[in-house]
Parts: structure tokens; C-alpha cells; sequence
């Protein structure tokens, strides 16, 4: 009987704990409807003066400045640039993270808006513009959002936030470990230990107020592909008197394709090979010695990604010996696959429904885009997910993708992502608050 009464109490008192959690939800939502306009102004300001990764100087400060502002604990320059924010709830709970990225891109702007980017700068040795064309800036600003959303209710949290302002998500070219790969290696993930950690980005061609997903391998590992061709010089009117890598690198562009034709499977999975540059040759009638070719590799999976590595080598290099050149491959490890925890998945999902509605969250094909929030994600459980971005009634056809001159965002999409993340937040706390002794271990009094 009197385990039963204990038993009964203990239910009693995680239920309570969970209505208070799920209670949040109102205040919350009245919270993010009042800031939307600073989310905004935010946002545009942050567009205005993009900066390239670990270079978000300006976008760092102004990120610890707010934290600090709001009360949190605030820890800066993290891999560079990067800002971390610790919120401790009144109530102990699990620690989680939610993820934002900061750097822009090496793109020249045409969207005519009045916040347009006028920044310039030198890019591999190129003048080019700086341009927020991913959607960084939304993603600092609903987190900022978040931030003051979460340090409103500080006393009724079951556990303890930690929000990750990262840089250089779209990567550096100074060698070294960068981005989410770095504050991980920088110890982001500890003190306090994260438990899991959420993040989400906007998209262009997916219509405001919907959210899409996918559990599981959700966008590309993406991996450099260098082949250095060796042949042998002659002049271009004597073929015969030389090897010609030209046209060896031609036979070995056609053969890379019948890796995905031919030895990938893709009723599981997709894969892409794209040779993007092939630098060689110097005058019209000369038959180069050499030349190099570059590309990129997309794969879901540790062993879809060791499949296709091991065939590109022996494509390029038997090719090369048939024509009697020599083909060096150098394959360079980016980021890994993207891949969003089953189980955390399927828990959390119910939250983003009961908000967005059933019919407004729907799973996404697999994104041969890279994400380094996947180096998150090898550590501990986390999940990913996309916010629309486009204006109701446009079609996905007609809007500019991600990473061009003329990528655009609806702004009315950001309350829901500042919505979504509190509330997966607050929900993933209750689930997770800390229980009393078990009734078969719990002493009683003699």
C-alpha cells in the first residue's frame, strides 16, 4: 500500500512538472508575437553588414552584448568568433542547446531592399561582394529572439539552456578546424554537459509557416575531390608523340558517372560526383604534361561515402594507366552526413505540430547540401529541421535558391521559428526533469 501511495505521488509530481513546462507555452507564444519587430530590425541590420567566417566580429558582439543584457552567462571568441549563452532555469532539468550560425558568403548582392549589402571584400583573390545569401542573419536573429524569449520565464525552466552563436558554418580557407567542428573540439558540448541540441534553418523555397523534416540521414557528408593528371607533353599537331591528360580527364569525367549510374544504390540513398574545375594547358597547339581537376562529393553514410571514395580511385587511376598517364586522387574530408536522432525525432515532433499543425510539418527528401551541424550531432542527439522562408502563394520554382545573388526571405516566417525552438525547449525539459527515488530503492524509515 504504501508503495503504491509513494508511487502515486511521484506520477503526480512529474505530471505536475510537466503541466507547468507545457503551461509555458501561452506566455511564450504572447512573448515571441511582442518582439517580432526587433527580431526584424535585427535581422536587417545583421544582412546589412555581413561578415565572412571566422571573421563575424561585429555580429559577435553585438550577440554577447544582448545575452549579457538578458542575464545570461555568456562566454566569448569560442573557435574565433563564436558566442556561447547559459541560461540556468529555477528548476533543475536537463541542458540544452540550440544552434545559430553567423557567416555570410562571398556573393554580390542584386535584391533591391533598402538593407541591402554594400560590403566588398577579397576572396580568393577576387573582388566580390559579402552577402548573407543562406539565411545566417535570420538564424542569429530568431535565436536573439529566443534568448530574450527564454530569459522571461528563467524561473519556470526545468533545467538549463545553452545557445551557440557559431561562426564560419560556411567555412574558411586558412586551414585547421573551423566552424561547429572547432567548438566542439573548444568544448562546447561541456560544462554544463549538453543532453541534446536543436537547430534549424531557414529556407527560401519552402512556403512560411511550414516546417519540414526528415529523421535520419537528412543532408550530404561532403568530401573535396582533387585528381592530379600526369601525361606527356608534345605539340598539338603530334598527338602521337605524347600522352594526353585532356583527354584522359575527359574519359575519367565520364567514368566517375557511372558511380552513381552503377554502383550506388539509390532506391536508399543518393549520391552526387561533380568535377567542377579542370585547370590545364596553356596555347592552342600544345599538349599539356599535366593538369588538375576539382570537385566535390556528396553521400549519406559511412559506407555509401567508403564505396564511393574507393571507386572514384580506382576509375581515375586505371583510366589513366590505359592511356598511359598517371592519376593522383586526393580525396579532402568535409563535413559529415546530417543526421537527425530517430528516437529525439520522433519525440519532439509532436511539439513543432501541435504549433505549426499537422498539416503545415511534413518530411523533406534527403538535401545534397552539407551542414556542419552534423559534427553537433556525432556528440550527442540532435535535431535539424527547416523553416519556410518563402511568401505564401510563390512557387519553390521561381524564388532564387540558397547561395545566389538574388536569395530573398519572408520575414513573417521568423515568430514560428522563435516559437519553435522554445517550445522544443520547454517540451524536451519536461520530458527529461529529473524524477524522484524509485520506489523499490528509496529508504524508508524503520
Amino acid at each position: 500500500m504504501k508503495k503504491t501511495l509513494l508511487f502515486s505521488a511521484l506520477l503526480a509530481t512529474a505530471l505536475g512538472q510537466a503541466h507547468a513546462q507545457s503551461g509555458l507555452k501561452p506566455v511564450i507564444n504572447q512573448a515571441a508575437d511582442a518582439i517580432e519587430s526587433k527580431v526584424i530590425a535585427w535581422r536587417r541590420d545583421l544582412h546589412e553588414h555581413p561578415e565572412l567566417g571566422n571573421q563575424e566580429f561585429r555580429t559577435a558582439g553585438i550577440v554577447a552584448e544582448h545575452l549579457k543584457k538578458l542575464g545570461y552567462e555568456v562566454q566569448e571568441k569560442i573557435a574565433v568568433t563564436g558566442v556561447v549563452g547559459i541560461l540556468k532555469g529555477g528548476k533543475p532539468g536537463p541542458v540544452v542547446a540550440l544552434r545559430a550560425d553567423m557567416d555570410g558568403l562571398p556573393v554580390t548582392e542584386r535584391v533591391d531592399v533598402p538593407f541591402k549589402s554594400n560590403v566588398t571584400t577579397e576572396f580568393n583573390n577576387q573582388k566580390t561582394g559579402v552577402m548573407h545569401a543562406c539565411g545566417h542573419d535570420s538564424h542569429v536573429a530568431i535565436l536573439m529572439g529566443v534568448a530574450e524569449v527564454l530569459a522571461s520565464v528563467k524561473k519556470d525552466l526545468a533545467g538549463t539552456v545553452k545557445l551557440i552563436f557559431q561562426p564560419a558554418e560556411e567555412g574558411v580557407y586558412t586551414g585547421g578546424t573551423f566552424g561547429a567542428n572547432r567548438m566542439v573540439e573548444e568544448g562546447v558540448l561541456e560544462n554544463p554537459k549538453v543532453d541534446a541540441i536543436f537547430g534549424l534553418h531557414i529556407n527560401s523555397q519552402t512556403e512560411v509557416g511550414t516546417i519540414r523534416y526528415r529523421p535520419g540521414a537528412t543532408m550530404a557528408a561532403v568530401d573535396q575531390l582533387t585528381i592530379k593528371l600526369k601525361g606527356k607533353q608534345t605539340h598539338g599537331a603530334n598527338p602521337w608523340s605524347g600522352v594526353d591528360p585532356i583527354v584522359t580527364a575527359s574519359q575519367i569525367v565520364m567514368g566517375l558517372q557511372t558511380i552513381v549510374s552503377r554502383n550506388v544504390n539509390i532506391t536508399e540513398n543518393p549520391a552526387v560526383v561533380t568535377v567542377g574545375a579542370i585547370h590545364g594547358g596553356i596555347r592552342y597547339n600544345i599538349i599539356p604534361e599535366s593538369l588538375e581537376m576539382i570537385g566535390t562529393i556528396r553521400t549519406f553514410g559511412d559506407e555509401q561515402q567508403a564505396l564511393v571514395h574507393r571507386r572514384i580511385k580506382e576509375i581515375s587511376t586505371h583510366i589513366a594507366e590505359s592511356a598511359g598517364a598517371k592519376a593522383d586522387v586526393e580525396i579532402g574530408i568535409g563535413y559529415p552526413a546530417t543526421v537527425n536522432d530517430p528516437a529525439l525525432t520522433d519525440k519532439m515532433i509532436p511539439t513543432l505540430e501541435a504549433l505549426a499543425g499537422k498539416d503545415k510539418v511534413l518530411i523533406t527528401p534527403v538535401a545534397t547540401g552539407a551542414e556542419d551541424f552534423s559534427y553537433f550531432q556525432k556528440k550527442i542527439p540532435g535535431f535539424f529541421f527547416f523553416l519556410g522562408g518563402m511568401a505564401k502563394g510563390k512557387s519553390p520554382y521561381d524564388v532564387a535558391p540558397h547561395h545566389t545573388p538574388d536569395f530573398y526571405i519572408d520575414e513573417s516566417g521568423f515568430t514560428l521559428g522563435v516559437k519553435s525552438l522554445s517550445h522544443l525547449v520547454v517540451d524536451y525539459m519536461a520530458m527529461n526533469a529529473p524524477q524522484a527515488a524509485s520506489p523499490k530503492t528509496k529508504k524508508t524509515a524503520k
